[in-house]
């Protein structure tokens, strides 16, 4: 899976309160289907989006764990789950402090999620944590470039001209 970052333009439509900038973090289940990853990340993102205003965000890419999450199952099934990879995604939004405190309540309650962070943040520090993953996507399609430059043809002719 490709991973695709957005900037999403800012809109003045926020509830009534005084709003904050925060950003979520997610890993979602590894054995989903792409279909269902898409699901549980459009429903996390429309919920946002109905609370306040979606400033940044990074669609699912599965990634290998820095360590091993063991999860409790849930009612629908209890037992416990070792996760060695999941699907990373994150979306940067503005809510009130009401509406923040529902978001992450229902991240809480999704079954899909296996584990979420939730951080204040502010737009600037979103969207430069955005430019930095759309400059890491850059640099990781080209690194099969530069394999495929130092192999083969083009470094046997290279070293034909090196004299020791």
């Amino acid at each position: 899976m490709t991973k695709k970052v957005a900037a999403v333009e800012e809109s003045t439509d926020i509830d009534s309160g005084e709003s904050k900038v925060y950003e979520l973090g997610f890993h979602l289940d590894p054995e989903l289907p792409s279909e269902e990853v898409k699901k549980a990340y459009q429903a996390i993102r429309a919920l946002i989006a109905e609370h306040g205003e979606v400033v940044a965000e990074g669609e699912p890419e599965k990634i290998a764990l820095a360590y091993t999450i063991s999860r409790q199952g849930h009612a629908d099934a209890p037992v416990r789950r070792d996760f060695d990879s999941a699907y990373f995604c994150w979306i940067a939004y503005e809510a009130p402090v009401e509406a923040h405190e529902e978001i992450v309540k229902a991240a809480g309650m999704q079954m899909r999620i296996i584990r979420f962070i939730d951080l204040s943040t502010d737009k600037e520090a979103a969207r430069a944590t955005l430019q930095r993953a759309a400059l890491a996507a850059k640099t990781s399609e080209r690194e099969p470039e530069i394999a495929d430059a130092a192999s083969g043809d083009a470094l046997d002719a290279a070293l034909e001209h090196v004299t020791v």
